[in-house]
């Protein structure tokens, strides 16, 4: 099977299919006598474990450690468990981190006129920049501005 065949067969690109191959994730693919990559059976169903992975969000190192777990069949139940665990415990931080963001965008929206005035307090709180806002609602802006400012440190940290 080639690489269009493949693609077609996982439904991931030929382009990450290529990329797959580049950092490991997939075996170096047998080449035919013309040079193109040939796929067989395993191949495709290491792609769709990958995709799979892909799709729960798991990161390109957690698919490696979990790709070797998949072809070790003495291994531990319990290390694929505690790996699913934590990428849990991750999604979860990043669910709350955004309904988080959702919340504050919310309230920002609640508390700009929408109209003609240049006055914006999405804008000044996303710059950081309360005085403008201050004339009108100057406690709200302040702590709405003061939670996104903490949110971007947490990120970045």
């Amino acid at each position: 099977m080639n690489i269009g065949e493949a693609s077609r067969a996982t439904g991931i690109s030929s382009k990450m299919i290529r990329h797959y191959e580049a950092i490991g994730l997939l075996s170096r693919q047998r080449r035919t006598a013309s040079g193109y990559r040939d796929f067989d059976g395993n191949d495709i169903h290491t792609l769709r474990f990958i995709r799979q992975a892909r799709d729960a969000g798991f990161s390109t190192p957690e698919i490696k450690r979990l790709l070797s777990l998949w072809v070790d069949k003495h291994r531990p139940a319990g290390e694929v468990r505690r790996l699913a665990l934590e990428h849990l415990k991750a999604l979860e931080s990043k669910i709350a981190e955004l309904r988080a963001m959702a919340a504050t965008l919310n309230q920002l929206i609640d508390r700009c006129q929408g109209d003609d005035r240049p006055e914006c307090p999405i804008l000044d709180a996303l710059a950081g920049d309360v005085t403008s806002s201050s004339r009108q609602n100057s406690q709200r802006t302040v702590t709405i501005a003061n939670a996104l400012t903490r949110r971007r440190r947490n990120h970045h940290e």
